[in-house]
């Protein structure tokens, strides 16, 4: 294993448990986060008491950030320390592509190579190290941190080498997700409203072309069971789709589809602050 001292900002939900895989591999983590980080930080793991911290004590920094300002307003801060032994930052947060680009071209002003590094699979992919970690940054970069990668990832592709590429593809398939499961929701309570029983309609579903990830993970575990506990916010469920419009929009692609699902997801998150993104189930079941 690399002999790096990696650093890791962000100890939430999903960053918490990324971190804590690199320290039980063995990677020394020296870690931070703004909330808290003693209570936070994985067993293993050094921690710092601010960024900069982090900044003098680690090679690679990896984010894992609630959204896009705050992945800015922490980059910058790196970028300005002197004397800092970070060269590479990977981000894992969601912040839409031109926050990427953004981002990455404040940090190559400062030589501070940036791999754009967006994660799908939620909190329990997380823990479970099963995640897919999209990637796209300098090929050598990405190639030098694969094995850490694989660490936290149970897929890893590259899928270009500028930022922003990477949280293209990250906003394209969160959005599915929620389409997904937005329409799981609609057609369970129109097949509830004819007699059928739910779990009658997921074993129909998960063995015909109506299968998706809400019919095979989230509704058998986190709906059926009544514990909506997938670990996601609806408030960054709502956030993503709302992303993935504005970038259509300017795209100009099409969004007769993303049109419907970003007003839906606004509206729960409205009626359900708080809430567990699975949770769409019970607004749209009540309304």
């Amino acid at each position: 294993m690399t002999n790096n001292v990696y650093g890791f900002i962000g100890l939430g939900n999903m960053g918490a448990a990324m971190c804590s895989n690199l320290t039980k591999s063995g990677i020394e983590i020296v870690c931070y986060d703004v909330a808290g980080t003693a209570e936070r930080a994985p067993a293993g793991a050094r921690v710092a008491n601010n960024i900069l911290d982090v900044a003098m004590g680690a090679d690679t920094i990896f984010l894992s950030l609630p959204d896009g300002p705050i992945v800015i307003e922490v980059t910058q801060e790196i970028g300005k320390i002197v004397n800092r032994k970070c060269q590479t930052i990977v981000d894992l947060s969601t912040t839409g592509p031109e926050t990427s680009v953004k981002v990455g071209s404040s940090l190559a002003l400062e030589n501070i190579i940036f791999i754009d590094a967006p994660v799908s699979g939620g909190k329990s992919g997380a823990i479970a190290a099963t995640l897919a970690l999209m990637c796209s940054g300098p090929d050598d970069s990405i190639e030098n941190l694969t094995e850490v990668f694989n660490i936290i990832a149970g897929n890893v592709i590259q899928v270009g080498q500028h930022p922003g590429q990477a949280q293209a593809m990250k906003l394209l398939n969160n959005f599915l997700s929620a389409t997904a499961m937005a329409a799981t929701s609609e057609a369970t309570i129109f097949g509830l409203s004819h007699g059928l029983e739910m779990e009658t309609i997921l074993s129909v579903l998960n063995v015909s072309s109506g299968r998706n990830t809400s019919t095979e993970d989230k509704f058998p575990k986190r709906v059926l069971s009544g514990t909506f506990d997938a670990g996601f916010t609806t408030l960054l469920m709502s956030k993503d789709v709302s992303l993935y419009h504005e970038q259509v929009m300017k795209a100009k692609t099409p969004n007769s589809i993303v049109n419907a699902v970003s007003s839906l997801w606004k509206e729960t998150n409205s009626a359900l602050p708080n809430s567990d993104f699975t949770e769409i189930y019970r607004y749209l079941s009540e309304t």
